[in-house]
């Protein structure tokens, strides 16, 4: 199954829990946690993580080490600050709110360290009606780890990301072998879409109408558009993580749509955009 609705993993403290065993392949993962009064306390094992806040904040403590991130009030407001803990490492979080737990399995252990979010790189993407903002905290070339890479997308109402197309299964110059998952956030409890089809890399059919908490996994395939219904912006975190001895997201359209690239050339940026920064 490519769609994980809102509570189909949730176990203990996790309302998403999805691990590369659960998920069927080697190397990512994601965890989300509802963080009220108790403090959760865990070891990453083989797996590097990030403690990212979606919503409220928390206080991330590890040996040697105590972190305090600030968080937002919710992902429409801006990239927030976060902290990496790596592979082999107990940590506790303590606070309240929404935190992600993007995640990869890795064999090197990075330092841990903590990243303010006016240190996070944000992208405005494509034109017009595909307009979307990026924000790159855990992209190659930004942040630096063994496996894992993370961002998250924004997508105004109406507007569709992830387009077009585009697939990472192929080990070919230019293009990436990556796991990716999708989790979504959809303002004001809307909805949105998103599409994952077949490639030379495997076959799947996923249409899922998604809602805050869904889960969509994207083992191989073309994937894309993410569309924002009218009236509804959409926030999605993408984790993603493979194989390769360096990280690189390099992906390939879908050569029936690459077309849509040029397309945007003389089209305004959504004036939407960005959400939550205004420098």
């Amino acid at each position: 199954m490519t769609h994980l609705p809102y509570g189909k993993t949730a176990n203990g403290p996790w309302s998403v829990e999805v691990t590369p065993s659960q998920a069927g392949w080697t190397y990512s993962g994601l965890r989300i946690l509802d963080l009220t009064d108790a403090p959760v306390t865990f070891s990453t094992g083989e797996e590097e993580l990030l403690v990212l806040p979606l919503a409220g904040s928390c206080s991330v403590r590890l040996p040697g080490d105590r972190f305090e991130l600030a968080g937002r009030p919710s992902v429409f407001d801006g990239p927030s600050d976060f902290a990496y803990v790596p592979i082999g490492t107990e940590v506790t979080i303590e606070g309240a709110g929404r935190i992600a737990l993007p995640s990869a399995r890795a064999t090197e252990a990075f330092p841990a360290r903590y990243v303010a979010a006016a240190e996070v790189p944000v992208e405005l993407r494509g034109a017009g009606q595909a307009s979307r903002q990026v924000n790159n905290f855990c992209a190659p070339g930004v942040f630096d780890c063994h496996k894992l890479m993370a961002v998250e997308v924004l997508t105004p109402s109406g507007n569709w990301s992830s387009y077009p197309p585009h697939k990472h299964d192929t080990p070919n110059p230019g293009e990436a072998v990556l796991e990716e998952i999708y989790y979504f956030e959809v303002a004001d409890q809307g909805l949105g879409y998103q599409r994952v089809y077949s490639s030379e890399g495997g076959r799947i059919d996923t249409l899922a109408e998604v809602s805050s908490g869904d889960v969509v996994l994207v083992p191989h395939g073309y994937h894309g558009p993410s569309m924002a219904a009218p009236g509804y912006d959409l926030y999605y975190l993408n984790v993603l993580a493979g194989p390769a001895d360096e990280r690189s997201m390099a992906f390939c359209d879908d050569p029936r749509h690459a077309w849509i690239r040029s397309s945007w050339e003389g089209q305004r940026m959504d004036p939407r955009l960005p959400f939550g920064r205004t420098s």
